[in-house]
């Protein structure tokens, strides 16, 4: 039997790591497995799924694509023509849309090979493998098929858990039921319990700089319980990584996505990017990009929902607003100055680029020191019957870094409710284009997903849209698999 993941590229992360791995497609189980190089290369291969295949993989451009879409925020651009999207974007998608069909089987890839990792690096025999890395190696991969798992139950509900390699082709191992929801948080905890265990932030060397930490490991279970509404459990892990130490907010928005600060002290965890080279560009640079502007490329597929209030809703003075979205640029090929059509998404253009924007150096931010900020605030407010002053100073953390006035000044005696709106709509405003906008609207449940985006001109959505169908691809292929109940007559 072959090994069920192959290398796609020799160096994986940012500028500033190497991790290599040596072609493994070709090399049967019994040969692999069995030193730490093969352990290194596996978990290696598991970094390599969040952007494997370049364009339209899971962390470049296929989560905007299957998910943002869905919101009141984002639409398909005058480019994107594909019908698929354009059914997300409309809200008339169904379990046939093969994006949907994408993020299922690629996610559930990504499971398998760190499945395989966890189970495999713990046969390699001892004086094979130093054991802390061992321990190391398996904590990245229960990191990584938490991270998977926690994008599968909020996207569909109750999905199939399964936690080791398909070894057979029974029909008891390939035809999975459903687990429940509750059980599949139950498993996204333990692993993410078990990957704390990974080295803090400083502890990397150079070449290691990109990989999983303690820290993104405690960042992520802050949000799980978060979204779960465990919310003691959310503030106190939130807290733990404020008390750490180990990250803080840049003084300047813009450093967030400069190719020349990433993986600085507010990055926790980022997928890694690097154009002209071995890397792989960030592909939201050219998805988002003008394609108005002479010598600008760009294919303009993501846009903003020109009747949403996304734009406007930040004031004039608000340091995220340049960062965050462009309306005007100068061509690099005559040097005149053009007024876009509208606003467009900025955060990946790499300048560095202008003419080659699938080349982007920015890495995206799957998660950073301002949402854990977010994640107390809110927490702690779920937990009073009215916002504490803890509350509005962390949520006044990220407005002042963004220059606008404190929230405690404009609104000093918000109810429970209208913080937790504060909350979300700072969460929009900080987070734009970055795959957090159509899970802040599910979690809130239905009736609020339909009223944002009925505001934004989406009147097609309905309670059911606050998860996505299980792909009818699937449930053909396995009898087990039950369709999400609020998919069953669509």
């Amino acid at each position: 039997m072959k090994v069920t993941y192959f290398v796609l590229i020799a160096a994986l992360l940012t500028s500033c790591v190497s991790l290599e791995e040596k072609p493994a497609s070709n090399q049967v189980e019994q040969q692999f497995y069995r030193n730490e190089a093969d352990a290194i290369a596996a978990v290696n291969a598991i970094y390599v799924s969040l952007h494997a295949d370049g364009v339209q993989s899971l962390y470049n451009g296929l989560i905007q694509i299957s998910t943002e879409m869905a919101t009141d925020d984002y639409a398909a651009g005058p480019r994107a023509r594909n019908a698929h999207v354009r059914a997300i974007s409309a809200l008339v998608h169904d379990a046939s849309n093969n994006r949907m069909e994408s993020i299922w089987q690629v996610s559930y890839e990504a499971i398998n090979r760190a499945n395989v990792a966890i189970d495999k690096i713990a046969d390699i025999p001892e004086g094979n493998i130093n054991e802390t890395m061992r321990q190391r190696l398996i904590a990245e991969a229960k990191f990584f098929r938490a991270l998977h798992y926690f994008n599968l139950v909020r996207w569909f509900g109750g999905v199939p858990l399964v936690l080791h390699e398909t070894t057979t082709l029974s029909q008891d191992n390939l035809n999975v039921t459903n687990a429940t929801e509750d059980n599949v948080y139950a498993q996204i905890i333990q692993d993410l319990k078990d990957a704390e265990k990974l080295p803090i932030p400083s502890a990397y060397n150079a070449t290691d700089v990109g990989r999983a930490t303690a820290g993104a490991a405690k960042s992520l279970l802050a949000k799980v319980f978060l979204t779960h509404k465990e919310w003691q459990n959310a503030a106190d892990k939130a807290q733990e990584v404020i008390l750490s130490g180990w990250y803080d907010l840049f003084d300047n928005y813009s450093e967030v996505f400069d190719a020349a600060t990433k993986n600085g002290k507010e990055h926790i965890f980022s997928v890694q990017y690097k154009g002209n080279s071995n890397y792989i560009g960030n592909w939201l640079a050219y998805r988002s990009a003008t394609t108005e502007v002479p010598g600008v490329s760009g294919e303009y597929s993501d846009m903003i929902n020109p009747e949403s209030n996304l734009y406007a809703s930040f004031t004039p003075n608000d340091l995220r607003l340049p960062v965050t979205f462009v309306t005007q640029m100068v061509s690099p090929t005559d040097g005149k100055l053009y007024e876009l059509s509208g606003p467009h998404i900025y955060k990946y253009f790499d300048p560095n680029v202008i003419s080659d924007q699938g080349n982007s150096s920015r890495n995206f931010p799957i998660i950073r020191y301002s949402e854990v900020l977010l994640i107390r605030a809110e927490a702690l407010n779920e937990l009073s019957s009215a916002p504490t002053e803890e509350a509005y100073v962390l949520i006044d953390k990220v407005r002042n870094r963004a220059g606008i006035e404190p929230l405690k000044a404009v609104a000093p005696t918000l109810s429970k409710s209208d913080f937790r709106d504060s909350i979300f709509q700072e969460r929009r405003k900080e987070f734009v284009y970055e795959h957090q906008r159509w899970f802040d609207l599910s979690r809130r449940g239905s009736e609020y997903y339909i009223r944002m985006l009925n505001a934004a001109g989406k009147t097609n959505a309905a309670p059911r849209h606050v998860h996505f169908p299980i792909p009818q691809r699937e449930l053909d292929l396995n009898p087990n698999l039950k369709q999400n109940p609020e998919w069953e007559k669509y």
